[in-house]
């Protein structure tokens, strides 16, 4: 290649009297000239590609088998393609080309490491892919096979290796073999158990083809009787068997509560009406009249009982012996006791008594009532109520409860007519003697309290205070048997007296002497100081308020200074009857109108009035206040105010509408005028609470002295009761 370069400008290796050495040495150092194109432009004399090419299609991935001058030599010269500008062929070895095919392969090696590491993949971290990773940079330390290797030092891959191992063995250490994302093979899971479903009485009874014959039947049925909140009633029984009698399938459509909890409500309806239910949808339930086979062997296997939960048997033993239950209950069972069926008034019933332990308060505490409502929450209910008087026998039944029970819970019938909770609570209340935990328009919850004593406390604290003051009258008499006789000397002559210091007789003697009068003076000097008191009470806080009316009186006094109203003209402009009749009417057709607050007439209320001037003649101004007389003050002070004519005062929905005519020789006033006598509207604002607040305080003041005129009749009273005791 030398060689032939050099011939074109004349130069031989013979002329040259180089050496064969030498002429290599320098073969060698100008070989990376003649791989550029640049070095030499001059050589080039032909190109094979346009000038005008685009550079985007000549950079493409060339092939190089096309270029090639001679392809079955492979030490060959190549032609080269090369850039536009370029004006000559490029000729290269074919050891000297790149392939640009093998040298991507590597490269798209390194981005897949690349991403592994840097980037959130799965399978790419843990123990497994550390190890994975320093396995690959001791292989490639091992495969290596050139010296001039730019990795030089592997002391970096070391200390990784070390750190994988170290943190493999702490892992170990810590999980036990085992790290913490990695899942227990074997791993004991309590799933859910889904409810098994109970087949109903008519998939037992019926025939499965009959069965679907009368659901489809019933899916194409739209009448339906409709159950109230009283429940199945009679009438909706015998309403239901005059459907039978032309159809034999009936549907029913349950309301609240019924209809929260369907599986009861079909229990009801089979129950009182002796029918099967072949299909519910939703509020819905289609009820079969069936055949005189199927109603036998309906009230045959009605009569089974049916396996109930240990709660419900335990709740049922509560209730047994209260009296009889009720069977529309719409909620779970147990069924509670029906209230209404009890007797109204029970012969010898009395309050239970009560007495509460020693050291403690018969008054709950609001923890204690948090803790009893959390309670009763979870209890089933005891009684079913619907009426508001005549609860003897409920309260009879809720005091037996209470000897087993703590808490008595009550629900309030749904439909029931004309029921009041509050007369309810109140009545058992006063019954019972217990405490009222919760009441609200569905349930009543009653404490039996902490001083609640049953039947067979109550006598055997009877009978332990007998047995007290039986020890006492012994102890009594065993000491007046031992007492020392005292010898007593009086005018010469001995007598013989026993002592009764210190003894039941003397303090029962002196009882029967003082106690009574004792009592009624010490009645009488109470009552006298608790009104002595109340009296001076009521007497400051009566100069408290005498102290802020004085004070409101000052500051309303110099708010009504700041306003200084205008007096009417006398000069008015006369309209006849018809006129005004004519404005009337004219102003109460209005739509648009003016509302006059709680601050009164003020700068922008009259602003507001000759704004609705500017348009029209009449103006319509609604006022909220109640009273008439006010109502004519405001719309005298309104046509004081804006010199108009005021036509009439209408009684209205909204209020009170004033209607004022503006004149007919009407010309609007300056603003600096109107707001020279008015009251701003912060001021108005003002002005309008003081008078509120003078007018509240007046009344209280007036109520504390009718209080103090009270007091000071009673204690006058009192006086004259004890003079004449005296």
């Amino acid at each position: 290649v030398f060689l032939s370069l050099c011939e074109p400008f004349g130069v031989s290796c013979k002329k040259c009297g180089l050496e064969n050495s030498k002429l290599q040495t320098l073969t060698q150092m100008l070989a990376p000239l003649f791989l550029s194109a640049r070095a030499f432009p001059s050589l080039i004399t032909n190109s094979s590609l346009n000038p005008n090419q685009n550079p985007s299609n000549a950079a493409k991935t060339p092939q190089f088998d096309k270029f090639r001058e001679n392809r079955g030599h492979s030490d060959a010269a190549i032609k080269v393609p090369t850039a536009p500008w370029m004006k000559g062929p490029l000729l290269l070895r074919p050891d000297e080309i790149l392939d640009a095919e093998k040298r991507n392969k590597p490269r798209k090696s390194e981005e897949k490491t690349f991403k592994a590491l840097n980037r959130r993949e799965s399978g790419v971290r843990g123990r497994k892919a550390m190890k994975k990773i320093v396995r690959n940079v001791e292989k490639l330390d091992e495969d290596s096979d050139s010296q001039d290797t730019q990795m030089g030092d592997l002391s970096e891959f070391d200390c990784l290796a070390r750190i994988a191992e170290e943190t493999t063995e702490s892992s170990e250490k810590r999980f036990g073999g085992r790290m913490p994302w990695e899942r227990e093979e074997e791993r004991f899971i309590l799933r859910r158990t889904k409810k098994e479903r109970v087949p109903t009485t008519a998939e037992l009874i019926l025939d499965e083809g009959l069965l679907n014959k009368l659901r489809r039947e019933a899916s194409k049925m739209r009448k339906w009787v409709n159950v109230r909140k009283a429940g199945v009633t009679e009438p909706v029984v015998n309403e239901i068997r005059s459907i039978w009698r032309s159809n034999e399938l009936a549907m029913v459509r349950f309301d609240i509560p019924l209809c929260r909890n369907m599986e009861r409500a079909q229990e009801i309806i089979e129950m009182k009406t002796g029918g099967l239910v072949v299909l519910s949808k939703k509020e819905f339930v289609v009820v079969y009249r069936g055949g005189p086979s199927n109603s036998t062997e309906k009230t045959e296997s009605g009569q089974d009982e049916i396996s109930s939960s240990l709660y419900e048997r335990e709740a049922d033993r509560l209730l047994d012996g209260l009296g009889p239950r009720y069977m529309d209950w719409w909620m779970r069972r147990p069924f509670p006791v029906d209230a209404d069926l009890l007797p109204e008034v029970v012969n010898g019933y009395r309050t239970p008594s009560r007495r509460c332990p020693p050291n403690t308060r018969a008054k709950l505490s609001d923890e204690e009532l948090t803790y009893l409502r959390n309670i009763a929450q979870a209890l089933p209910f005891h009684f079913v109520l619907g009426r508001n008087h005549g609860l003897q026998g409920l309260a009879s039944a809720i005091v037996k409860l209470w000897e087993r029970s703590t808490i008595a819970k009550i629900a309030i019938k749904w439909g029931a007519i004309n029921t009041n909770n509050e007369k309810m609570a109140d009545e058992l209340k006063h019954l019972t003697g217990g405490v009222l935990i919760l009441r609200n328009r569905y349930l009543i919850i009653l404490f039996r309290g902490k001083d609640f004593l049953s039947d067979e406390n109550a006598d055997l604290v009877i009978d332990r205070e007998r047995l007290l003051s039986r020890y006492q009258h012994f102890e009594e008499t065993k000491r007046e048997s031992q007492i020392e006789i005292v010898e007593v000397v009086t005018n010469g002559k001995q007598l013989e007296e026993t002592s009764k210091t210190g003894t039941l007789l003397e303090f029962q003697e002196l009882q029967r002497k003082f106690g009574e009068m004792e009592t009624r003076n010490l009645e009488t000097e109470a009552e006298k100081a608790r009104l002595e008191k109340e009296l001076k009470s009521q007497e400051h806080k009566l100069s408290i308020l005498k102290l802020k009316i004085e004070k409101s009186t000052k500051e309303l006094f110099r708010l009504n200074s700041l306003w200084k109203p205008s007096e009417r003209d006398d000069d008015i402009e006369i309209l006849t009857k018809e006129e005004r009749e004519c404005l009337r009417r004219v102003g109460l057709k209005m739509n648009s109108s003016l509302v006059l607050g709680r601050r009164g007439v003020f700068y922008g209320v009259m602003e507001g009035l000759h704004q609705h001037w500017k348009h029209r003649e009449v103006a319509k101004v609604i006022t909220m206040q109640k009273i008439f007389s006010r109502v004519l003050y405001s719309a005298k002070s309104l046509e004081a105010e804006s010199n108009g004519v005021l036509i009439s005062i209408e009684k209205l929905k909204e209020g009170h509408a004033i209607l004022i005519y503006r004149g007919k020789n009407y010309k609007r006033p300056s603003s600096k005028l109107m707001a020279q006598n008015l009251l701003t509207k912060r001021k108005a604002l003002q002005r309008s609470v003081a008078m509120q607040r003078l007018g509240s305080l007046k009344f209280f003041a007036y109520q504390r002295e009718r209080a103090i005129e009270d007091l000071k009749v009673s204690l006058v009273n009192l006086e004259d009761s004890a003079s004449e005791l005296g």
